[in-house]
């Protein structure tokens, strides 16, 4: 059974094709720049990488050129293989609680939380419809970022604020990254050889966004993003929590709008704003080692937050089995992992400094003695989407 998993971005359109129930990537890639001059549509499959640099309007258009490019490329003989699309949608609200089929009520139910999401749902919105025209006979599903943060109380995702600003207008903690966290939380308790059910579970998945997560049971119990993803952990440009007088103040002081300073909170902030030099880690780590202050400043603060975070979810967890690292960084940045576990020691953990400098691939980088243990798991958020792909089309 193939399955396609598809992530639509204002302008992209990522995928990936993948043989289902075995979990194997056929195909992988990126449309790019559409709707702008030089589009390049890029699939990976086997040893080879077809790069192709042509206009591409419109999310349509690119979709047809990825379903010709499957056949035209041999790796399907007809459109008739592909059994299911899988879609990344970044905000289902309170209504979805799980991943689901999509008809015209739910393609509606998206569009009435796009207020909540005005950068990602509209394009989620249009790599849906765009696929639904191209194969109008094939199941189509919505995998929500915000779905696995619904198992949250009350005490966790309200904000102590009017109570109306939640029942007028969905004023609450969300949370994202939840199949990145439902993936890295399930794959850790295998490790561990615990049943989800029975795991205690911290995520960090650390990239240009950053968001932790406390898993007890298989279920998340609190997140660190909030009613967008601003909140929680400094990143590469978001500044995460702050006084929220913050923006009066500064709105102020330099007499601009709440949406410019908001565009800088989400912007210009962060690695980037306290570097002044970088939102990329690699560009930080490199000026740590050349001794900037301000670059040690921005790595050293993140990893305070990011260790604060861990220590309050140890607590509200009762305990913990595993924490694990994820994302671009959290897999990448040994010296990332290093300090951040150079801050949780009272917890119990002992980080191993030699299995610790592994890139990208799973791997126990705690030492045998340590009371909890630490992951490192790549991420396989693509993965998710299949599988509620099939679950569902079933």
């Amino acid at each position: 059974m193939k399955i396609i998993a598809v992530n639509a971005g204002s302008s992209s359109l990522k995928f990936q094709l993948l043989e289902m129930p075995v979990e194997k990537v056929i195909a992988s890639g990126v449309v790019e720049r559409i709707g702008i001059n030089d589009s390049i549509f890029t699939i990976k499959y086997g040893d080879i990488r077809d790069k192709e640099i042509i206009d591409i309007p419109n999310h349509q258009v690119a979709v047809k050129m990825l379903l010709s490019k499957l056949i035209g490329l041999g790796i399907v003989n007809t459109l008739d293989e592909i059994e299911g699309v899988g879609h990344r949608v970044v905000h289902g609200g309170e209504r979805f609680k799980d991943s689901v089929k999509i008809d015209d009520s739910v393609i509606q139910a998206i569009e009435e939380v796009s207020e909540l999401a005005p950068l990602h749902n509209p394009a989620n919105l249009t790599g849906i419809r765009a696929f639904m025209e191209a194969l109008p006979n094939v199941v189509e599903v919505a995998v929500f970022d915000t779905a696995f943060h619904q198992t949250m109380d009350p005490v966790a995702f309200m904000y102590s604020v009017p109570y109306e600003w939640y029942t007028k207008y969905g004023v609450r903690k969300y949370g994202f990254h939840g199949t990145s966290h439902k993936y890295v939380s399930e794959r850790a308790a295998q490790m561990i050889g615990k049943p989800v059910e029975d795991a205690k579970i911290i995520v960090c998945h650390i990239g240009n966004g950053v968001s932790l997560c406390a898993v007890d049971g298989g279920k998340s119990i609190d997140t660190s993003m909030g009613f967008t993803p601003l909140a929680g952990i400094p990143m590469g440009t978001r500044s995460g929590d702050i006084d929220p007088a913050i923006v009066q103040f500064i709105s102020q002081k330099e007499n601009k709008s709440l949406d410019e300073v908001i565009n800088e909170l989400n912007k210009k902030s962060g690695y980037l704003g306290l570097s002044e030099l970088s939102s990329d880690s690699r560009d930080l780590w490199e000026a740590v080692e050349r001794g900037d202050k301000k670059s040690i400043l921005a790595v050293e603060k993140q990893a305070k937050i990011i260790a604060d975070y861990i220590g309050a979810y140890f607590l509200a967890l009762g305990g913990c089995d595993a924490i694990c690292f994820t994302a671009g960084i959290g897999e990448n940045a040994s010296e990332t992992r290093r300090i951040v576990c150079d801050k949780i020691k009272a917890l119990g953990t002992d980080l191993d400094y030699n299995r610790n400098l592994t890139r990208g691939k799973e791997m126990v980088i705690s030492t045998d003695e340590s009371k909890i243990k630490l992951l490192l798991i790549p991420t396989n958020e693509e993965v998710v989407i299949a599988r509620d792909t099939v679950r569902l089309g079933k």
